[in-house]
Parts: structure tokens; sequence; C-alpha cells
């Protein structure tokens, strides 16, 4: 029996709260997979968008600690969050510039921020050649007839030069994903707008109106749901989607998915094993209409 590929997982606060669904779904692909995810012991917030904008050196110190947790695992480490992913790949970087935020890292915690493995969006995990290639051999139930608008974001992309991660104004990797389930993945241009992130607790009608045109630009290309891998986006494309419907009378009814929701569909996980009941938005209305639960 082949062992199974081990990665360090951070699933950082939101898939351990409000986004328990993106939780519960990465971790019954991964098992359906045959993917060992080990939690990073002891982990601490990433700061999110708020710590980094405060203090600084304290958007640094949150993520760094965690990587140095993850450092003595010995293994990649994958975070789902594009949040967190985005925290922690800025604070690898930021290592390297400010040796004054490295020495007061040190003082404070007596360990090193250092950590040698990749760090991995879980779009860049399922691209894996390995598991890409058990992935294509396990898919059971093809999404086909789904159009769905894979939507980025503003974090899993940017800064380009930082995260690294496909192109920041047209990528492309959740494409060739939801090609590779079936799925039918539909163009749009607001694929990497920004959705207001946490500005819908001290902005709320902003948020509903930035999340209105990301949602109004998926339907009128064609789409029928929306893929993501951000919390903060699918608390305000799936929670304020009424709202934005209200705002324009225009009825919208977009299903909002985390991609991991729909990999397990396609590998024949049930909807309840993956949390589709818990999202705001009818989740399992146009899965049942195509058949796919």
């Amino acid at each position: 029996m082949t062992a199974p590929l081990r990665y360090a997982y951070y699933p950082g606060c939101s898939l351990h709260s409000t986004a328990r669904e993106y939780d519960t779904s990465t971790r019954a692909v991964a098992r359906a997979l045959g993917l060992s995810l080990e939690e990073v012991p002891d982990w601490t917030c990433c700061g999110a968008s708020s710590a980094h904008v405060t203090d600084p050196f304290l958007g640094f110190a949150l993520p760094a600690r965690t990587l140095a947790q993850a450092s003595d695992m010995g293994l990649d480490l994958v975070a789902p969050c594009a949040a967190c992913y985005g925290r922690l790949v800025a604070a690898r970087a930021e290592a390297g510039r400010h040796p004054d935020f490295v020495k007061r890292f040190e003082r404070a915690t007596g360990r090193r921020p250092a950590f040698s493995g990749r760090i991995l969006n879980v779009i860049e995990l399922f691209a894996e050649p390995a598991v890409a290639a058990t992935l294509k051999e396990r898919v059971k139930r093809p999404l086909e007839g789904l159009k769905v608008a894979p939507y980025y974001g503003c974090l899993l992309v940017r800064p380009p030069k930082v995260t690294g991660f496909d192109d920041p104004e047209r990528p492309v990797a959740m494409d060739r994903l939801l090609e590779s389930l079936g799925a039918t993945p539909v163009d749009f241009a607001f694929k990497t707008e920004c959705c207001g992130a946490s500005l819908g607790i001290s902005r709320k009608e902003l948020v509903v109106e930035l999340a209105g045109r990301i949602l109004r630009a998926a339907k009128r290309a064609g789409a029928e749901a929306v893929a993501v891998v951000c919390p903060l986006c699918h608390t305000n494309l799936d929670g304020r989607q009424e709202a934005a419907a209200a705002s324009h009378g225009e009825p919208l009814g977009l299903p909002v998915y985390y991609v991991t929701e729909l990999v397990g569909l396609a590998l024949g996980l049930e909807p309840a094993a993956l949390g589709l009941g818990k999202h705001l938005t009818d989740a399992l209305g146009l899965l049942r209409q195509k058949k796919l639960a």
C-alpha cells in the first residue's frame, strides 16, 4: 500500500468557525484522495486583513509564529484560506526584507521565523502532479453541465511578487481545476475584483454593492454558480446576495461553493459530508436539478 502524501495543514480561524464547511470539505477531499493533512500544532491567527495595517511587526509576527511551528514538521504547508495563504507568504518575504523584525521576533519567542518548505494554497495543492493524477483517476461524478464562475478574489493572486501564483489579472488555475472535474468554467470580467473583504462589518452598503457587481457579472456571463477559495469572499457573495439582489431589483440566486465542495462532489462524496447544507444561498437546489446531489 502506497504511503499517503503528507502536508502540514493550517486551517486558520475562519475554517474553525464561520467557514467550517470549508474545513470539512477540505479534510473530506484529502481523505478521498489519500492525502494526510497534519494540522500545525498550536498555530496562531494570521492577522488576516487587519493586523498588518495596524502594526507592521504584529502583522509579520502572527503568521511567522505559525511558520516557525510548521518548520518542525518538515512538510510543505497547505493553507486553504486565501487571506491566511497571503499572510504566510508575505511573512516569509518580510523576513528577508526586515532583519529588525526577525530579531524582535526571536527575542519575543525564542524561535527563528524560518520555514524552508513550500506554502501552497488549495488550488496549488490540487495542481500537484501526484494529486492531480489521483484526482483524475477518482472522479466518480463528473460535474457535467454545471457552469461555474471561478472567483479568485484579490487576496489569492496579489501582490504578485509575493504570491507568485498565476496571473494577477487573468488567472486560470481554478478554471483548469473545474474543467478537470467536468464542470464548465465561465470567464467573467470580475474574477479578481475585491468583494469588500472585512468591510462587510463597517461598510455593509459598500460590500453589498461590490458583491452585487461580481455576482451580476458572473450571471450575465452565463454562470449558474460561483466557486471561491476565500472565507471572506464566501461570506460576502453568499451572505450578502439577498441584499445585493434587492438593491438592484434583480434576482440572482447563484449558489456560492468552496472549490473543495465541488471537488468532493466530483469524487462522489455526499453533500452532507461536505457541509453543503450550511450555506445561506441555496446550494443544493441547483445540484439536484443537475442530478449531482
